[in-house]
């Protein structure tokens, strides 16, 4: 068994089998390293679905990783024979007065406007009467509009990770799963991983633990980085489905008051987890960590979300929830990528491109962190996702 490796990958989820993959692809020797067996429901990476849009109302920095991961989806599409990607179309909703943050970002959707105009991003933007006309389904309240984006869309994380790493396995990369990491050695020429089935050195090591990666940074650096429970629900429809299949309703993000959990975003209906619509929102106001965190969501949450958020303003669905899941957000102080090199270890590279809305952009992540991996530097401009912005 091999024991030395070019790069060696820790965590492999959305972040770290993208990265893997890019790795092999371009010929270097790699080991993927895994304490479960990916993909799995325990870390940020699964649910069925997953938000992708063109326009990133978070910032322009983010826009060439989305626009370059929309190519490498279809070429992972090609290259397997799966379905990954699902354009349905997309809304943005947001009353005139709305301008809470989300992931970081004020005034949501007329920074995602101004980012589509900037980038020559296909778009339209809706009045009120425009979004009841075309999307019935939604129930306004006030004076609303949204940015409606045709290339919009779903991944489907469980398949994009699966697909993934069958072609790093493809291309030569060892993966091994079900195996933890005890320990991160870092030394002037390599680096040290001990696990808990042996041990392994590699010049270089790429650190894509999601929520785990707080275990792996001496204490100055994990400070920036905060866990939070997500709570995920498929709600029963009342009537006929059709209007809920993908074609007819469209993924969307509605933001409607002035708290920072007052938003919620959902997904057409469509096969698995009991047929229902997902909807879910954000909170960012009790932290968690993964080896400790309520995995289950209770009735209680269930009907708090429906009541608050899902029975007004989609009439068309049940307080029956059908399924629900747990997910875990790695967030920064700014909701910001850590996408870097370790301030003290060159040798190793910190990747959490997370705080919930890093899932879209992975597949170019993994081609970035490969190139910082082989060269040092990558052809995007990942200035935006040093680390030392953080203030540590």
């Amino acid at each position: 068994m091999r024991t030395a490796f070019d790069v060696i990958v820790l965590g492999l989820g959305a972040m770290g089998s993208a990265s893997a993959f890019q790795l092999a692809k371009k010929g270097r020797r790699v080991l993927g390293i895994d304490q479960f067996s990916p993909p799995h429901n325990l870390g940020s990476s699964h649910g069925g679905t997953r938000v992708i849009r063109q326009a990133i109302g978070e910032g322009d920095e983010y826009v060439p990783l989305a626009l370059r991961s929309y190519e490498l989806w279809r070429e992972i599409e090609a290259a397997t024979g799966k379905s990954i990607l699902e354009t349905t179309g997309g809304l943005i909703i947001a009353g005139a007065t709305t301008g809470i943050p989300i992931h970081g970002a004020k005034g949501f959707l007329e920074e995602t406007i101004r980012c589509a105009k900037k980038f020559g991003i296909r778009h339209s933007v809706l009045d009120t009467n425009q979004i009841k006309t075309r999307f019935p389904q939604f129930n306004l309240i006030g004076n609303e509009r949204a940015y409606y984006e045709p290339m919009m869309g779903f991944l489907r994380p469980e398949l994009c990770i699966e697909c993934q790493l069958f072609l790093a396995e493809k291309h030569g990369a060892e993966i091994r799963r079900n195996e933890k990491v005890l320990e991160l050695i870092p030394s002037s020429h390599e680096v040290l991983i001990r696990t808990s089935s042996g041990q392994y050195t590699a010049e270089k090591v790429v650190v894509s633990a999601g929520s785990w990666i707080t275990q792996f940074l001496e204490q100055e650096f994990a400070g920036s980085f905060k866990v939070y429970r997500q709570a995920l629900y498929w709600f029963d429809i009342k009537d006929s489905l059709e209007p809920f299949l993908p074609g007819r309703f469209p993924v969307f993000i509605w933001v409607f008051g002035r708290h920072q959990d007052d938003f919620i975003y959902g997904f057409p209906a469509i096969d698995g987890f009991g047929g229902g619509v997902k909807v879910a929102s954000e909170q960012h106001a009790f932290q968690t960590n993964p080896e400790t965190v309520e995995r289950e969501v209770r009735e209680e949450e269930i009907d708090s979300i429906y009541q608050r958020y899902v029975r007004d303003r989609l009439p068309g669905l049940s307080n029956k929830c059908v399924n629900t899941t747990t997910c875990l957000y790695t967030s920064t102080p700014d909701s910001g990528f850590v996408i870097d090199f370790h301030p003290l270890h060159s040798s190793v590279l910190i990747v959490s491109p997370c705080s919930g809305h890093g899932f879209k952009h992975s597949a170019a992540i993994g081609e970035v962190v490969a190139d910082l991996a082989i060269t040092g530097q990558s052809s995007m401009n990942t200035k935006e996702f040093k680390i030392d912005r953080l203030g540590q």
